[in-house]
């Protein structure tokens, strides 16, 4: 995203499709590895990704440039991503209530090696979404995104105690998941 210069934002802003989509094959891949990280599935990913470059696309006039634009698309990205799990778990409870629990198949991959990759990636995912929402989106940011504390902070608009304390507190849970797991 280094990339996307002040003049592309302001063109884009400004309804130039050439550097709106230069914002898009910029920014694509990192919005898309945020919403995966909090939904858990390529297709809700996907959709959180459309939905980004929408919001982005009709706001862009609106954004200030007293922030960077990766820390504006990291909130639009973390919220959007949010706001459909929230929606998700509610329609998972209606249908838990109707009687319909709908589950997910995991596909096997073919070499033992992307077996192996796999399996890492998917207990890692398990533990990830044992987190609370809040504490799950910290880790995502710090650990996996690389953010500071201050970063985070400016994303969730949250103070920067609260950041260090969820993730404290994420790493507690994640520590005892990994001896969970160690005992078995």
């Amino acid at each position: 995203m280094e990339n996307i210069t002040k003049d592309i934002l302001v063109l884009a802003s400004g309804g130039d499709i050439t550097s709106f989509e230069k914002i898009y094959r910029e920014a694509c891949g990192f919005v898309y590895n945020v919403a995966l990280r909090i939904t858990e599935t390529k297709e809700d990913a996907e959709e959180i990704t459309q939905d980004v470059f929408i919001k982005i696309y009709r706001n862009l006039k609106n954004f200030k440039f007293s922030s960077s634009f990766k820390t504006w698309v990291y909130r639009i990205a973390v919220n959007t991503a949010l706001n459909h799990r929230k929606k998700e778990l509610k329609q998972q409870e209606y249908r838990a209530r109707l009687g319909h629990d709908c589950k997910t198949e995991i596909t096997s991959c073919q070499s033992n090696d992307l077996e192996d990759k796999e399996e890492s990636r998917h207990q890692a995912d398990e533990f990830l979404a044992q987190l609370s929402a809040d504490q799950r989106i910290c880790v995502v940011l710090r650990n996996i995104e690389g953010l500071s504390y201050q970063e985070i902070a400016d994303i969730l608009n949250i103070n920067i105690n609260t950041v260090r304390t969820r993730l404290k507190r994420a790493r507690e849970k994640l520590l005892a998941l990994k001896k969970e797991v160690i005992k078995e």
